[in-house]
């Protein structure tokens, strides 16, 4: 025995595969150190989300001639133009609604138009009834005189021209004609109810003697 002491070897060899390195740097990942150091959770996922808009931000500005003020101005465009489609469905909703007239093809009595809303009615097509039985009450109202013969007229000119005769009637006139332009031109499903309305309506109307201090 010669008293000396065995010699370690210097290196030791590591095999170490893909999978078992990959779950020993998640376990020291996991230590309280590195979870202390790291930001919270909202404040990687905003970083996360700032980062993508700024890489789509750089790609708009790479693709935009002009650079940034390329693209101020291509959103300036947008912004007009779909301000502009929202301007005229507005105006196209609006010719829709009130500023067609309530006659339309050859003229017609006002028992027509009843005879046509009653048949309507009981078809179930209350649309049709809706429509035939405010134009009855128009027609009524010219036939006494107390509403001008005028082509075109709108439903709310007759309720507003025909409310100022019979003021107690007003209120029924302009619900009565806002139920004809929903459903003869808002396309707006008509019921048993809505026909019931317009049938009070009628009747009302017909009933009623005009103001007689109007016109003084």
């Amino acid at each position: 025995m010669t008293g000396r002491l065995p010699l370690l070897p210097t290196e030791v060899p590591v095999d170490v595969g893909r999978d078992e390195a990959a779950a020993a740097a998640a376990r020291e990942l996991a230590k309280g150190v590195y979870a202390e150091q790291r930001p919270p959770l909202w404040q990687r996922a905003l970083t996360w989300v700032l980062d993508r808009l700024q890489e789509l931000f750089d790609a708009a500005v790479q693709a935009t001639p002009g650079g940034p003020w390329g693209l101020l101005v291509l959103v300036l465009v947008l912004a007009a133009v779909l301000v502009a489609i929202r301007w005229r469905a507005g105006a196209v909703q609006r010719a829709g609604r009130g500023a067609a007239p309530v006659f339309v093809g050859r003229p017609q009595f006002a028992a027509e138009h009843r005879a046509a809303a009653d048949r309507a009615a009981a078809e179930g097509r209350y649309a049709d009834a809706v429509r035939e039985r405010f134009r009855a009450v128009v027609r009524r109202l010219e036939e006494r005189g107390l509403l001008d013969e005028r082509p075109g007229r709108t439903a709310d000119e007759a309720a507003a021209e025909a409310g100022s005769v019979l003021p107690g009637c007003a209120a029924d006139l302009r619900a009565g004609a806002t139920l004809f332009d929903e459903v003869v031109y808002g396309r707006r499903p008509a019921d048993a109810a809505a026909d019931a309305r317009l049938r009070a309506l009628d009747t009302r109307v017909e009933t009623a003697r005009p103001d007689a201090r109007v016109g003084r």
